[in-house]
This record gives structure tokens, sequence and C-alpha cells, in this order.
């Protein structure tokens, strides 16, 4: 994993845009979620004590797909154990809440997308991670879903 690297790439623009989703609604405070990272489903899904969090904008190849196994143990080293806030959207994906989570102030998502490990979702994200898309990222499948 090469943090510094991704974070670099991330700083500039994404804690901005993080700061912002999470100071643009105190109406919906109650949708903020800290805690710790209790398990790593896969490159896009963590879970913080029983609550599952898919993350925004976010595809990463699913587990039996290539570059799969590498993006969960990513994040892995990243969160797991780790305290992260995250804002939840009030929606869910199959048993998920959706959110944009962060750790130290970066954007987790952000950084799978910088490491080559994961894609911009546009159709969710509205390219908000493109631009930290790397020559190897652009290899990895984008699910129809995506797609705007």
């Amino acid at each position: 994993m090469d943090r510094p690297r991704a974070c670099d790439r991330l700083r500039p623009m994404g804690r901005l845009i993080l700061a912002l989703c999470l100071l643009a609604a105190p109406a919906l405070a109650d949708s903020v979620l800290e805690g710790t990272v209790t398990h790593v489903r896969d490159g896009d899904t963590i879970e913080i004590g029983e609550t599952a969090v898919r993350l925004s904008g976010l595809h990463a190849p699913e587990m039996d797909e290539a570059g799969g196994r590498e993006a969960r143990a990513f994040m892995v080293e990243l969160v797991s154990g780790k305290v992260v806030l995250c804002q939840l959207e009030g929606r869910r994906s199959y048993d998920r809440e959706i959110g944009t989570c962060a750790l130290d102030g970066d954007d987790i998502a952000g950084l799978l997308v910088a490491a080559g490990l994961g894609r911009d979702c546009p159709r969710f994200s509205g390219g908000r991670y493109r631009h930290l898309e790397t020559a190897e990222g652009r290899e990895l499948r984008l699910p129809r879903y995506c797609r705007p």
C-alpha cells in the first residue's frame, strides 16, 4: 500500500469535498456515523459495528474478479480497527447504508481509486473520483450500473 502517494493525490480536492459534504447538511446530523471498522467485506464495503456501509461513488472489483482480493487487502490494511467518520446518504443498497467515509480526514474511496484498485462510478459520484483514477485502475471493468 502506498498511502502517502495516494493521499497526496487526494488531499487538495478530496478533503475539501469531504469537508463540504460533512458540513453541508446540519439537519442530517443523525446520518453521520463514527466508529471503529470491525470488518472489511471487499474494496467498497466496510462494517462499523453492526452497520455495513457501501462507499458511495466507488466501484471496486468483486472478490472473484481480477483485482478484487487486492482491493480488499488494501482496505483491510487501511481501515481495519481504525475509527472512521461516514456521512450516510439515507439510501440503502441491499443490507448496506450508502455513504462517504473518511479516515483522518482522507476520503477512503478516493484513496482506493488513487491506489489504482478502484474506479470512479460516475452514475453515483458525479465524477468526483475521476481525477484520481490511475492507468492501472482504468484497466478494471466498469460495471453497467456505474455508467450515467
